[in-house]
């Protein structure tokens, strides 16, 4: 039997600070045991204890969708400022989330639009599209006969953001799980408040929409949907039916490699433009916001995030990448510095450090040969790595203004690898790196 979903304030509230007391309570038992047993035991411990709460945090925020949900599924995609026993906890939150009653979805639709569901559609299919962390998503059709989709925003979600990222970040204090300086996280809460904020804002959305549409007007083969603004509110958005494969349908029998490859090299071209030429980024770039079509298109979903990004930022990062490139580790350490990465009163890092990256992140743009996305380990590379980032913790710090780029980029790579494209990317990003904004 499915638990009730929380939708009251008081509710949201009193769930979340169960949820922080257990956490504390876990973190303070942890601690005094650990003044009786070895380093070693310790170790074991410790993680078996992070396991249990980060079990404890995924399975509330799954339960109770919203900011403290999406916040999970940030946090599952950034993982250089949480244990990793939570981060594997909070890939869950990445599936699709158990549907909402669709009484509360009709409710929350007449409520918005002013009418009864019948007066605004010819038909409102019950069983969800699509159910996500703050809104689900069904299928309709408007009275003219057009075929569409109503993504609608579970209720109370946006009255409780704030609180519900007050309480997520106080579990995390009090768990020891937060390993950064206060500043650190007052910036990083804040840019993903700011992020949240807009995305439950669905007339921000739309007007996103529109802006990815003249981006990418000269590109035939971006498909972007449409919005019905006389069906659409601030929590109702009514788009447009397109429909193309999910990325589990992207199969031998109906592609061929050539249409994979060609996927891929238009993959790396949209998000290339995208950072490079427009400077504004789709900021949430996981599978189900995609979907393909065997003559090489891709459908783009959900623009509730999306990051606007300052100039000096994208050139730092250009100018970061060109360093890392020709091997010339003392400009990568100032252009890091720049982009707000390194910590500037530290001194300079071993070149030795950027070098070791540097060999595992270039692998797929190492020459003309196709790269096989399909084989890639560089994940299982990175995560081999991972432990050398404390000798140097004090040196780096999540880089709240470039953070969405490197969520860009690690969605795509994973969209890449799920589609098995074979493709050479380093011309391509080269002649990127060269042009000037624009």
């Amino acid at each position: 039997m499915s638990k009730k979903p929380v939708t009251t304030r008081s509710g949201r509230f009193f769930k979340l600070a169960g949820m922080t007391a257990s956490v504390a309570g876990q973190y303070a038992g942890q601690r005094a045991r650990r003044l009786f047993r070895s380093e070693e035991d310790n170790e074991g411990a410790r993680s078996e204890s992070y396991t249990r709460m980060a079990d404890r945090i995924a399975d509330t925020l799954g339960e109770m969708k919203g900011a403290v949900m999406k916040v999970g599924q940030i946090a599952s995609q950034t993982q250089d400022f949480l244990p990793k026993e939570f981060s594997d906890a909070l890939q869950r939150l990445q599936k699709e989330a158990p549907p909402m009653p669709f009484e509360v979805i009709v409710g929350q639709i007449e409520n918005e639009l002013g009418k009864p569901v019948s007066e605004l559609f010819d038909y409102l299919q019950e069983q969800p599209y699509a159910a996500a962390s703050i809104g689900q998503v069904h299928r309709a059709r408007l009275k003219d006969g057009t075929d569409v989709i109503i993504k609608v925003q579970y209720p109370g979600v946006d009255e409780s953001c704030d609180s519900d990222l007050k309480q997520l970040r106080m579990a995390l204090k009090l768990g020891g799980l937060l390993k950064l300086p206060k500043e650190h996280v007052d910036q990083l809460f804040g840019e993903i408040r700011v992020r949240l904020k807009e995305e439950l804002d669905y007339e921000n959305e739309a007007r996103n929409l529109a802006l990815f549409q003249d981006f990418h007007k000269n590109d035939k083969w971006i498909v972007i949907p449409q919005v019905f603004s006389s069906h659409s509110s601030r929590r109702v958005l009514t788009m447009e039916l397109v429909e193309g494969d999910h990325i589990s349908k992207v199969t031998p029998e109906k592609y061929s490699q050539d249409s994979i490859n060609l996927i891929g090299h238009r993959i790396f071209t949209m998000m290339a433009d995208q950072l490079f030429r427009y400077q504004c980024i789709h900021g949430d770039p996981h599978a189900g916001n995609f979907a393909y079509r065997p003559d090489g298109t891709i459908i783009l979903y959900d623009f509730g995030c999306v990051k606007k990004l300052k100039p000096e930022i994208i050139e730092a990062y250009r100018k970061a990448l060109v360093s890392a490139l020709e091997e010339d580790y003392a400009a990568l350490d100032r252009h890091l510095i720049d982009l707000g990465a390194r910590v500037e009163s530290q001194p300079a890092v071993d070149e030795a450090y950027y070098a070791m990256w540097r060999d595992i992140l270039i692998k797929p743009f190492e020459g003309d040969t196709p790269y096989n996305f399909a084989e890639s380990e560089l994940h299982k590379d990175v995560a081999a790595k991972t432990t050398t980032v404390f000798k140097y913790l004090d040196y780096f710090k999540p880089p709240i203004e470039s953070i969405f780029i490197d969520r860009m980029i690690a969605g795509h790579y994973w969209m890449m690898k799920r589609l098995g494209v074979q493709a050479a990317f380093r011309q391509e990003l080269e002649e990127y790196l060269r042009k000037t904004p624009g």
